[in-house]
């Protein structure tokens, strides 16, 4: 029989919070992920963790690109921190793994059985995090493979993996599934689309979103510098038009996409670039009655705000927090209703 903690714990998780003040799991210094767990938490036992982006870059330019260095430095912060939560940018990713157990009080909304295989769509920036060991870093995938526990609060939410598709790609889609969700649901028929950082994974579903939203007569616009990413977009058919140019240079941006669209600007912009210093750009390519979509952890709210106030635009600002209702059903069938974009993600992750 395994044991578990009779007492039922907070929803939201503050009991595993170590800091001398009491706050939520995420913005907490460090949480407790020690066992066993409490009647009303979920335990899952971790096979590979997807570092977002934003946070595996940064890890990359620290260490030189170097595995071992990565391994310890995320090993490190699960030793001192309980959680994977990178200092440097604050953001995570998230987990895949099989469901240990399931406390005997658990009320939340999730309807799982000892066994199942899951991705779980919170941030292991409040997820508790014990890592026994690190097997391997994918440098291309940004996943880890990993040997630990993991601890889902009542409030926490996750997906069975689906059975058509393989797991290290259910991952990266899962992880990334907010984004083109919200795009979809902010896009109307017939309207323009920009996507910076159009060639990631983020990059590359949103503009897959959008001309699935904005039809034959809408357009949708790619910025990817990487040339290996745009042609791979490109090969899609489902971009108007992908350019190279730099995204952190918000004049030349603001005067390609003012040309292109002949002053009309664009309905609606996403930014998941993983770089920083991309935030004006997004916001001088809108028109004034347009939204932007802020969907990247290099995002820097600062940037965006009086970058905003700068140039006086009354464009609508949207900050994507990557859980949008039903994303997970979603994304899953956006990549599989078509067959390009399916072979696309097959080559990238299933490997």
């Amino acid at each position: 029989m395994i044991r578990e903690r009779k007492t039922k714990s907070d929803f939201f998780g503050t009991h595993r919070v170590r800091d001398s003040k009491k706050t939520l799991p995420q913005s907490a210094e460090s949480l407790d992920s020690s066992l066993p767990i409490y009647s009303n938490e979920i335990l899952i036992e971790v096979e590979r963790l997807n570092i977002d982006a934003a946070s595996f870059v940064q890890m990359e330019q620290q260490t030189g690109g170097n595995k071992e260095k990565i391994a310890e430095i995320i090993l490190e912060n699960c030793h001192t921190r309980g959680k994977q939560q990178n200092r440097v940018t604050g953001s995570g990713g998230m987990l895949v793994g099989t469901v240990k157990q399931i406390g005997s009080r658990y009320q939340g909304a999730l309807k799982l059985k000892q066994g199942d295989r899951v991705a779980t769509l919170v941030s292991l920036t409040l997820t508790p995090l014990h890592l026994e060991s690190i097997r391997n870093i994918d440098l291309k995938t940004h996943q880890i493979e990993a040997t630990g526990h993991a601890i889902l609060f009542e409030s926490g939410i996750a997906a069975k993996l689906p059975k058509n598709l393989p797991e290290k790609l259910a991952m990266a889609l899962f992880d990334v599934a907010g984004a083109p969700a919200l795009v979809h649901d902010t896009l109307r028929k017939n309207q323009s689309l920009l996507v910076i950082g159009a060639g990631g994974k983020a990059g590359t579903l949103s503009c897959a979103a959008g001309r699935q939203k904005v039809g034959r007569h809408g357009k949708v616009y790619g910025i990817e510098r990487n040339p290996v990413l745009a042609k791979e977009l490109k090969s899609l058919g489902i971009c108007d038009e992908v350019w190279s140019i730099d995204a952190t240079d918000a004049l030349a941006v603001h005067q390609l996409v003012e040309k292109t669209t002949r002053g009309k600007m664009i309905d609606v912009v996403i930014n998941v670039a993983s770089v920083p210093n991309t935030e004006v750009s997004a916001l001088v390519s809108a028109h004034k009655s347009g939204k932007i979509i802020f969907f990247s952890m290099a995002t820097s709210f600062t940037k965006v705000t009086l970058g905003a106030e700068g140039i006086g635009t009354s464009a609508q600002l949207l900050f994507g927090n990557g859980y949008f209702p039903n994303h997970s059903d979603f994304v899953v069938a956006l990549v599989t209703k078509q067959p390009r974009l399916e072979r696309l993600f097959r080559k990238r992750y299933d490997h």
